[in-house]
């Protein structure tokens, strides 16, 4: 028969067992890992608009040597660039909806700032013609679908991480345990279907900088809201 110590040691292990896989089921383990999953992601969608950044002073420069006229619309890429990588969000912020919010604003700025200038140097087949240049917007056109994919993918994970916080059993560590609040998600800009306007009529060669740059009627193109399946 089994002694009675041996009884008592063998009840400690079946204890434990049992309360390590109640825990388990509670979301211990499940509610930091997808919290951590959607963190870095976060990390490469920051890494995405950097490149994106890091393109576009060498496009700016570029452009004003063919572009003389359009100093406005330069003016606002340049403006809008140092808007967007003024603001800092941490992944302590992916919780925060008005830091989250002004972060976004922000480079859709530059996104529709981008799109204006695309579409002004069409009118330009001599810049076009530069290697250098289509260097440029290749990779400057490789970044900005660069940052849709990887703007969808975290709206994937905060998705999913929103999700099991919200949810029996996990629901019952992000309260008690971990105090877990929901993500925010990439959401499209209004008007975003719509492609940016410029009117070529209020350009003319020699135009005194400062000159009506464009319609800014159009929204850039973002990402949807992870709820529709992103």
């Amino acid at each position: 028969m089994m002694s009675a110590s041996l009884r008592s040691h063998f009840t400690r292990l079946v204890f434990v067992a049992v309360a390590a896989l109640g825990l388990a089921s509670c979301g211990i383990n499940t509610v930091p890992t997808k919290q951590e999953a959607a963190k870095a992601q976060w990390g490469v969608v920051q890494s995405a608009y950097q490149r994106r950044a890091d393109l576009i002073p060498n496009l700016v420069q570029t452009v004003k040597a063919a572009a003389g006229s359009e100093n406005q619309i330069l003016t606002n890429v340049i403006n809008a660039r140092a808007r967007a990588t003024a603001i800092n969000v941490t992944t302590e912020d992916l919780s925060n909806p008005e830091t989250f919010g002004k972060f976004q604003a922000a480079q859709n700025q530059l996104t529709q700032a981008l799109g204006q200038l695309r579409t002004v140097i069409e009118k330009y087949p001599e810049l076009q013609s530069q290697a250098r240049f289509a260097d440029l917007m290749t990779a400057l056109e490789g970044a900005e679908n660069r940052i849709n994919v990887e703007r969808d993918r975290y709206n994937e994970k905060a998705q999913d991480y929103n999700t099991t916080i919200r949810t029996f059993p996990d629901i019952m560590a992000a309260k008690i345990v971990y105090g877990s609040k929901p993500m925010e998600y990439f959401k499209a800009a209004e008007g975003a279907e719509a492609a940016p306007s410029v009117d070529f009529g209020t350009f003319a060669p020699g135009a005194a900088p400062g000159a009506p740059a464009a319609n800014d009627n159009a929204a850039p193109a973002s990402s949807q809201p992870a709820a529709a399946g992103q």
